[in-house]
């Protein structure tokens, strides 16, 4: 698995609540075995999608977990759709099963205008049009208050244990990895 956060991006942040909840996992060692954690990856429509797009060319994981912070939401949010182009790209993974059991997370079709949407939109692109077996994921991480961070950290820490055990499509072509 390959797993990113993103740098803070405002002045009045001191962190980004996204990579501190990642850092937060892996002090707990609730990071899956043989995950890859690409931290503080720039805010940038261009260098965001070169520095994921290239792990994943390198690693070739099963699956690829994009975090990203969402300010104005309370929830982890399993973002369903990466939008560019007038198109709407469809993560292929079972959102309802990653979510069941789960206290502060829901599923969203909206994964907002910015950075993170570009990302994910790329990253679907890409999967799709070299046939990867590969499959994609954007997490929306509210900011972490001490209420919220065990709820949020075990229910990330969940999520991440049922994709780590996913097995690729058996529809991938032969020789794709």
């Amino acid at each position: 698995m390959l797993l990113t956060t993103f740098a803070p991006w405002r002045a009045h942040q001191p962190s980004n609540a996204a990579d501190d909840l990642i850092a937060h996992l892996q002090r707990q060692r609730q990071i899956p075995p043989g995950t890859t954690v690409l931290r503080h990856i720039p805010v940038s429509f261009e260098l965001a999608p070169i520095r994921v797009m290239a792990k994943l060319v390198e690693l070739r994981p099963a699956v690829v977990v994009c975090c990203g912070m969402a300010e104005g939401r309370s929830q982890l949010n399993l973002e369903r759709y990466g939008k560019g182009d007038d198109l709407a790209l469809e993560t292929l993974l079972p959102l309802d099963w990653l979510m069941a059991d789960t206290h502060l997370t829901t599923i969203s079709d909206c994964a907002g205008t910015y950075v993170c949407n570009h990302l994910y939109y790329r990253l679907l692109g890409a999967i799709a049009q070299q046939c990867w077996s590969t499959q994609a994921l954007f997490v929306h991480i509210p900011p972490l208050t001490t209420a919220t961070q065990p709820l949020l950290a075990r229910d990330l820490a969940l999520i991440l244990k049922r994709l780590a055990g996913l097995t690729p499509p058996s529809t991938a072509p032969s020789g794709v990895n």
